[in-house]
């Protein structure tokens, strides 16, 4: 069984906060970040908003998506797991093209996601 529970975004909300931090160029905005507990490891789940992946007008393919991915994963969601204090055995990074409910099925959006191992402090990607 899966728990998720809202981790403080309070120092998140407002102007994007990683809108040229990102290899594509593309703008990205955080969403929400969750920590989950998933097969006895501590996820941690940085879910950002990135219309450039929209499948209808978008300029955003997955491939170029990825390089992204893992530089969230580096540069953005270890840092919040330092800042917050935790401990999270995985980290999930999640680009959707719009705002969508997470666990809710969202058939018109577009999303990518990977995940990635901790280790010595850095990001080790895992296939799904």
């Amino acid at each position: 069984m899966m728990r998720a529970s809202l981790i403080l975004c309070a120092l998140l909300v407002g102007a994007p906060l990683w809108a040229t931090d990102v290899p594509s160029g593309q703008v990205v905005t955080l969403q929400e970040a969750l920590l989950d507990e998933v097969d006895a490891r501590n996820t941690l789940r940085m879910r950002f908003v990135a219309p450039a992946i929209a499948r209808d007008g978008g300029t955003i393919d997955y491939d170029t998506a990825g390089a992204d991915m893992e530089h969230l994963c580096v540069h953005v969601a270890l840092p919040y797991a330092v800042q917050f204090e935790l401990d999270p055995d995985v980290i999930v990074i999640s680009l959707s093209d719009r705002e969508t409910e997470f666990g809710a099925l969202s058939p018109e959006a577009t999303q990518f996601f990977d995940a990635f191992r901790v280790e010595d402090q850095t990001c080790i990607w895992e296939a799904f």
